[in-house]
């Protein structure tokens, strides 16, 4: 009896002993298919995210590699020192693609883009109601101030907001009356459809109230009017003017690009490069321009015309 005992209770332990091990096995083959799994799935996602990384690099980069084509544009005469930097630095770029620019007026420009003319109309105003609703887009893309400039020989150095209002309007007719010397002031300015007109006009509240002495039809005609006609004063872009004429302050302050970034100079106006459509709906060519425009690249050639950026 007790010898039987004994050897049930040696069974009994084999059992056990038996199961345990079984379950020990299945933990364990559980545990290190979970732990080769664990090891396993880190390796493949940062593969995985790298490949797709490096993906998305190489075709940022490739982007515009093989472009061609062509890029029109049209516009304001007051855009063409820019148009002209970055149709020469836009080709350099991209030799397969030529970019050609005209210069007919800030309205013309517009007028020709909505005809699907050409592909941007440039305008250095911002635009009307009516031409937005005709399908225009306004993309700015630099912000342009607007000196007011005499001849050299001229002893003033400063106008008010309101002198020079009463000058355009033809209420102040000699120099005498605001502080200079008693000579006739011959007006100066751009022709009707002008942007720079527009924008100048707008800006003092003086739309179709100027008198106006002699009215050119580019800023190269004001610039060779203003130098060469004593008592005459003009208004141009700010980064046309050189020594050839004098840059006269506005209210005490001058126009310089610190001064117009700080809000504190009253003649400043856009530089539009209007699509009809959005960017997104251009030509790839016209797309590649744009962002372009908006790279570091780009910003430093609007630095470099005298422009100051928009961001």
């Amino acid at each position: 009896m007790k010898n039987k005992l004994i050897a049930l209770l040696t069974m009994s332990a084999l059992a056990v002993g038996t199961l345990a091990g079984c379950g020990n096995t299945a933990a364990t083959d559980t545990a290190a298919s979970a732990a080769g799994t664990a090891a396993e799935t880190p390796a493949e996602a940062v593969s995985t995210t790298t490949d797709e990384a490096a993906d998305t690099a190489a075709d940022s980069a490739d982007k515009y590699a093989d472009l061609s084509g062509s890029v029109s544009m049209s516009g304001s005469t007051s855009m063409e020192k820019l148009a002209n930097a970055v149709a020469e630095s836009f080709m350099e770029k991209y030799p397969n693609v030529t970019v050609t620019a005209e210069f007919t007026g800030s309205s013309a420009g517009i007028e020709s883009v909505l005809a699907g003319s050409v592909d941007i109309g440039n305008s250095s105003r911002n635009l009307k109601e009516d031409e937005k609703s005709a399908g225009a887009v306004e993309n700015i893309v630099a912000i342009d101030g607007i000196a007011v400039v005499t001849d050299p020989a001229n002893k003033i150095e400063d106008l008010t907001k309101d002198q020079l209002v009463s000058i355009y309007t033809g209420e102040t007719k000699n120099w005498s009356e605001v502080g200079g010397d008693d000579q006739a002031i011959v007006v100066v300015g751009r022709e009707a459809g002008s942007g720079t007109r527009g924008a100048f006009e707008e800006l003092l509240d003086i739309a179709d109230a100027c008198v106006y002495a002699n009215e050119l039809d580019s800023t190269g005609a004001v610039m060779a009017k203003v130098a060469s006609t004593p008592g005459a004063i003009g208004y141009v872009s700010l980064d046309v003017v050189d020594d050839s004429v004098k840059a006269l302050k506005l209210d005490g302050v001058d126009a310089t690009e610190e001064n117009i970034k700080a809000g504190n100079y009253a003649l400043s106006r856009p530089f539009v490069m209007a699509t009809k459509g959005e960017i997104s709906e251009q030509k790839t060519e016209v797309q590649a321009l744009f962002d372009y425009l908006s790279s570091d690249e780009g910003k430093a050639l609007i630095k470099s015309v005298g422009l100051i950026t928009v961001d």
